[in-house]
């Protein structure tokens, strides 16, 4: 599948162009091909040793020198003996002195550090990989070259219904979805919608499977944490990383991998959490464990802008799938 690529329309009241991440994973840039790293700005002199432009004789340096060290004797015994009143005094008031050191642990940090861990034990076995297969231009045959992508999803059904992007199943001939213990099931696309670059997977699983609550994505704030886990680059399976929801309600304009053709998507959340090719279709999550978006494009020209299908859009989709299965 051949990646979009465009370069993004920065004129003054425009709309810039991000691409809809591609599903191939991308290889690494070899090193005969990387550039070094070099320093900006001017460079820093290195200070040359201080001398005097004046002649002085040793016997007066001397007397200096000794004049200067009685000086700072006596003031340090001045100031000592000041720290110690004030010392004392502050003790019968509690107002002493204040320890140089604090060993107290910050709440929020380790809060924040502590619901991360508990969101990906809880949500990564219900995140799954999805391989799809597609024939070449000429069919499947001996002078076919067959392409295959690799995108995420998450159980929202426990009977086997898995959300993720259309784009991640766009053209497919077969698909693999892949679980965190390492078994696999052949899916199937029982709905779509690429309007808002939303699909439903579904699996027969022989027992229901692990899932993931649905979040409301209406009542996001922005600056609150957001989790992101999915398979970027296809091969870095349930990988997890966090960050914050940048803005709401973002309109960007994306390309589709397969036909080249843009369209503009509106109402999407802004995220700095890291998202890749691969991560498409995963979950972005709230730091309760809740699904608040299906993660779906990043600007290929920054770093740290993701955005995401607010989970509150998919809602109709679920509810189709569910009925097509007979799950009310």
């Amino acid at each position: 599948m051949d990646s979009f690529d465009r370069t993004p329309d920065l004129t003054p009241g425009s709309t810039s162009a991000f691409v809809v991440e591609p599903l191939t994973p991308v290889r690494p840039p070899s090193p005969a091909g990387s550039s070094a790293a070099t320093l900006v700005g001017e460079p820093i002199a290195t200070p040359k040793t201080a001398t005097s432009s004046r002649p002085f004789r040793g016997r007066w340096l001397a007397g200096v020198l000794a004049v200067s060290m009685l000086s700072a004797v006596v003031g340090s015994i001045g100031t000592v003996g000041l720290l110690t009143g004030l010392g004392s005094s502050g003790a019968g008031t509690g107002t002493g002195p204040v320890s140089a050191t604090n060993t107290t642990t910050n709440p929020a940090s380790a809060s924040s550090a502590d619901a991360v861990v508990a969101v990906a034990e809880s949500a990564s076995p219900a995140v799954v990989t999805i391989t799809v297969d597609s024939a070449g231009r000429s069919g499947y045959g001996p002078f076919s070259v067959p392409s295959t992508g690799v995108g995420s999803g998450f159980v929202f059904d426990a009977s086997g219904l898995i959300l993720t992007n259309h784009h991640v199943i766009e053209g497919s001939d077969n698909i693999t979805v892949t679980f965190k213990d390492g078994s696999e099931l052949a899916g199937t696309v029982i709905a779509s919608d690429s309007t808002h670059d939303l699909a439903v997977v579904k699996v027969d699983p022989t027992t229901p499977l692990p899932t993931i609550p649905i979040g409301d994505a209406a009542s996001l704030k922005v600056g609150q944490r957001v989790i992101a886990i999915g398979s970027p680059l296809g091969t870095f399976t349930e990988s997890v990383t966090s960050g914050i929801l940048s803005a709401t309600g973002r309109t960007i304009e994306v390309g589709s991998p397969n036909s080249r053709r843009t369209t503009t998507m509106t109402g999407l959340l802004q995220t700095d959490a890291s998202i890749n090719p691969g991560n498409s279709g995963g979950p972005l999550l709230d730091d309760t464990g809740a699904v608040i978006g299906v993660n779906s494009a990043a600007a290929q020209s920054a770093q740290g802008i993701g955005f995401a299908v607010p989970i509150d859009v998919a809602a109709d989709i679920m509810a189709q799938a569910r009925a097509k299965v007979g799950i009310a």
